[in-house]
């Protein structure tokens, strides 16, 4: 396989052909979602880095439409369970069934068995339903009347929020939001890009059209492929520091996790593919540091939130020199 040269000593190459795929997944979100640089830069590096993603935001902004988008790229089967209040957990994960032909009880998957998993509107479902996806986030297996079954690899949980008007909800726990890789918002388009979709360009109808990227199988290889792209120890203590700034932060009741720090590492990994880099660089760390630790924090509320107390440590924690 051809292979980019190391730009750093001792970097280990990274395949041409990786690059390329994050690249094409890249542009293949951004002829469906105008307007959201961003946003799509997010969704990529969770897809790249095998991370779960959570996409906050007001109704019709195109939350749906990404999630789908993603599974099309990936050439991934696609799951989708609307969030209720009425939803069980035998809803996401499955089921035992008795046979009466067998006479035996026998499971019957659930959609959190697809390789994509779009939960919409996941602040709707109660409680205990939210508690069934934790072991799936975190172990990749569900269990079901005491025996556990592994899920498909790769995996990935897609959930939407709408963080305003909570009437009806059931906000998502600390232990929960830990579970997410990243986060983002998507925000309103500009005018000429919200004009662009009324005319029809972008959104559903280019989702219609869009084809996939890779098989499964590829996405799995540049996962691997990802997390073998070397970070330099003095890269890595950058990223806890600024996780471990966090937890003394003023506003902040409860900061990132040493979860959190792994996934900044891992992200920044991803982000780095995504630029052609064969090594993670402090820009990396910055550029992923709001996505991957913001929704983890809990403020105050009333003074600051999460992006602003990232903000706040990325700019009060030295980075070490390339």
């Amino acid at each position: 396989m051809t292979t980019t040269q190391s730009t750093t000593p001792g970097g280990a190459p990274v395949a041409v052909a990786h690059v390329d795929l994050a690249r094409r997944l890249h542009a293949n979100l951004q002829q469906v979602l105008l307007g959201t640089p961003a946003a799509v830069t997010v969704a990529v590096v969770a897809a790249l880095s095998g991370g779960h993603l959570l996409i906050e935001d007001v109704p019709g902004v195109g939350k749906t439409v990404l999630a789908r988008t993603l599974a099309v790229s990936l050439g991934a089967q696609l799951s989708r369970v609307q969030g209720h209040p009425d939803l069980l957990p035998t809803d996401v994960t499955g089921v035992s069934v008795y046979s009466q032909e067998t006479g035996t009880w026998e499971f019957r998957a659930g959609p959190v068995f697809a390789h994509v998993v779009l939960l919409d509107e996941l602040n709707r479902t109660p409680p205990r339903t939210q508690s069934a996806l934790l072991e799936a986030m975190e172990e990749q297996q569900v269990t079901v009347d005491g025996e556990s079954w592994p899920l498909p690899h790769p995996h990935m949980v897609l959930a939407t929020q709408n963080p305003i008007g909570q009437l009806g909800t059931f906000p998502l726990v600390e232990s929960q939001l830990d579970r997410f890789a990243l986060s983002t918002p998507l925000g309103y388009p500009d005018a000429a890009t919200e004009t662009h979709l009324a005319l029809g360009h972008g959104g559903r109808e280019a989702l219609s059209n869009l084809s996939a990227v890779c098989s499964v199988e590829s996405w799995s290889e540049v996962i691997a492929a990802t997390r073998a792209i070397p970070v330099a120890p003095a890269v890595a203590q950058y990223a806890v520091a600024i996780s471990r700034a966090t937890r003394q932060a003023a506003p902040v009741r409860l900061g990132a996790s040493p979860r959190a720090s792994i996934t900044l590492v891992r992200s920044a990994q991803a982000h780095a593919l995504l630029y052609g880099r064969d090594y993670v660089s402090p820009v990396d760390i910055q550029a992923m540091a709001v996505p991957s630790l913001a929704h983890r924090l809990i403020t105050d509320g009333d003074t600051s939130t999460g992006a602003a107390v990232i903000s706040d440590v990325l700019r009060a924690t030295p980075a070490p020199r390339p």
